[in-house]
């Protein structure tokens, strides 16, 4: 039953070019697609209804999360981070199923960690499958701009298969699954969250600089919401959308010319990788490709 299911979510999605699709997609009014999560006056939905700011200040941080839950498809918004010193601060951008499944939880994470002045805000990813909560996959990246300057595009793409992360439309990710991995791999439905919180326990050299709330209010700000998959009914966990007339599933391969994009990203921006990390996986996981270049820089 459950294989029946996934075949008819891989087909209720509309066709997806591998290059350019996020701007090839509808974008949703903030009010169709999420509903505010917590932060009360923390979260400003702004005139024009497909734009909106949270913000962490000494009282409370803020989030919004979808108003459907998903199982696979493509899921993306344009992010304006916080300026000046952020050190502390965590803007993430997630997939989860944590409010159904306490205890075997899935999760896919884009987290963007602030940092102290004159020094850039990193991005760490990261996938949990079936509360596997002990076993982390994290990376960490530089970015080849200021996030604060502008509205850039973060994307997470996830098949049955694979988990691809992009930025700008540029791939710095993907997680192919592996047998091994069994129920690692993020396998039911989940929401779209996005909060903004106080990390300084560890988010900025490991708890070394803690949020400074003298720069509060720290405002992130959100737009261009794309939620590109087949709804599935929080009761029964059966999808909600009808079968897409001359519909096609997702890419399942990066064309090789954004793989060449992604091999330079990797080279110029990549800070740390789990699947380079000996104190803590003396082998690598299954789903680690590791690459000797990679390697030896890390």
């Amino acid at each position: 039953m459950v294989n029946f299911l996934l075949e008819i979510f891989i087909f209720c999605y509309v066709l997806v070019l591998v290059s350019g699709f996020s701007e090839k997609l509808e974008t949703l009014p903030f009010h169709e697609g999420y509903s505010q999560l917590f932060g009360h006056d923390n979260l400003m939905v702004l005139q024009d209804g497909k734009s909106v700011h949270i913000s962490l200040d000494e009282r409370t941080g803020a989030g919004f999360v979808s108003q459907d839950l998903y199982l696979h498809g493509l899921f993306s918004a344009s992010i304006k981070l916080p300026e000046d010193y952020t050190a502390g601060v965590v803007v993430a951008f997630y997939m989860s199923n944590g409010d159904m499944f306490e205890k075997n939880h899935d999760e896919i994470d884009f987290e963007f960690l602030g940092n102290i002045r004159a020094k850039n805000w990193r991005i760490q990813t990261n996938i949990y499958g079936n509360g596997s909560t002990n076993v982390g996959r994290e990376e960490r990246y530089g970015l080849w701009f200021d996030p604060t300057e502008d509205f850039h595009t973060y994307t997470i793409l996830w098949t049955d298969s694979h988990i691809i992360f992009y930025v700008d439309n540029v791939p710095i990710r993907e997680i192919k699954r592996t047998q091994a991995m069994c129920g690692d791999f993020p396998s039911k439905p989940m929401s779209l969250y996005a909060t903004i919180w106080d990390g300084s326990s560890w988010s900025t050299n490991g708890g070394k600089y803690k949020v400074n709330y003298k720069y509060a209010p720290y405002v992130a700000k959100f737009s261009d919401f794309v939620l590109h998959g087949c709804a599935v009914d929080p009761i029964e966990l059966s999808p909600k959308c009808d079968i897409v007339q001359n519909s096609a599933s997702i890419p399942t391969e990066i064309s090789p010319d954004q793989r060449r994009k992604m091999e330079r990203f990797r080279k110029k921006h990549l800070q740390y990788s789990y699947c380079y990390d000996r104190t803590r996986y003396k082998v690598p996981l299954s789903e680690c490709v590791v690459d000797p270049k990679e390697a030896d820089r890390l």
